[in-house]
């Protein structure tokens, strides 16, 4: 979820840009921008909770009828819209989330962290090749050590099989055509995006659960507080509580001062990996994360010289 905020918010909020950069963000914000950060962190945990009790194509299908009901009768769109919200729902909603959801329930939860993180060097190829966008020497090790570091999570344990990581990937990688398509696509507020690509997303979704899982009402009637809780979280906690004060501090501050702070995103995760989760902290772990997420900071940060 984190992810989506690193190139939306350049794109929706094209004015923060022009924003400047040398501008210390409030305490109060700073901690508000924490609050999110530990959040979205918690989301992969809370995940891995759920599908322990739900078919992960169940859970993301609750989850996405839980946000269209709370965000799409406060949020309407024209319908000119409804097209392109229709395309987003197949990559970001089925494409992205279901297929997070499935492989949250096969990997550990802070080597799925990482790997989800690889929507950003995904991301910036994509714009390299369809929007002939400069990559530069900076973004270009960026992207090496991205990668790299996933060839390091796939050689360590964590990861018994290369499904889980072939799964992880295609959801960065959903996420990632998402933002090139929301780059071309007509400006929408971010929770309305949420809520219409959730209600397009459910039909798909159900209809993915019904042919591949089974056991439905029965998962859902044993499914103990847990799970249900699991399903409100990352509908309410994570999409619409985080998702309204992250654009609440984008449009105090600059984009550069904010998104940064998504770094954490995965380094937090890991640590309530093993935390929670008992989630080995092996050395292919620590080396393979630790290059996933300075790529990304090379990839996401600017710098830029202070004026004289």
């Amino acid at each position: 979820m984190a992810n989506y905020t690193k190139v939306v918010a350049a794109d929706i909020l094209p004015e923060l840009n022009s924003l400047p950069t040398d501008t210390i963000l409030p305490f109060r914000d700073l901690l508000l921008g924490l609050f999110v950060i530990v959040i979205w962190a918690l989301n992969i945990i809370v995940i891995k909770v759920g599908v322990a009790e739900l078919p992960p194509l169940l859970m993301t299908t609750l989850r996405f009828m839980l946000v269209a009901v709370l965000l799409v009768p406060f949020y309407p769109v024209t319908r000119a819209q409804l097209p392109f919200l229709l395309l987003l729902s197949v990559t970001f909603g089925s494409l992205h989330f279901a297929l997070l959801f499935i492989g949250l329930g096969q990997a550990e939860a802070g080597t799925g962290a990482l790997l989800v993180q690889m929507g950003t060097p995904f991301a910036t190829l994509l714009a390299v090749f369809f929007l002939k966008e400069k990559l530069g020497f900076k973004r270009l090790i960026g992207l090496l050590l991205s990668f790299a570091g996933v060839i390091v999570l796939a050689g360590g344990p964590t990861l018994p099989s290369p499904l889980p990581l072939s799964i992880l990937l295609m959801s960065a990688f959903g996420w990632a055509v998402s933002q090139l398509l929301i780059k071309r696509g007509p400006p929408i507020a971010p929770l309305a995006l949420a809520g219409w690509v959730a209600l397009f997303a459910v039909p798909q979704v159900g209809l993915g659960s019904w042919l591949l899982e089974y056991n439905h009402l029965n998962a859902i009637q044993q499914a103990s507080w847990l799970g249900w809780g699991a399903v409100i979280y990352t509908a309410v906690m994570s999409s619409i509580v985080a998702y309204g004060i992250w654009y609440t501090l984008l449009r105090r501050h600059p984009v550069n001062r904010v998104v940064p702070m998504t770094l954490l995103v995965p380094v937090l995760a890991v640590g309530l990996g093993a935390l929670l989760m008992d989630d080995s902290l092996g050395i292919h772990k620590l080396i393979g994360g630790g290059l996933v997420v300075a790529g990304i900071a090379l990839i996401v940060i600017k710098f830029r010289r202070r004026p004289a």
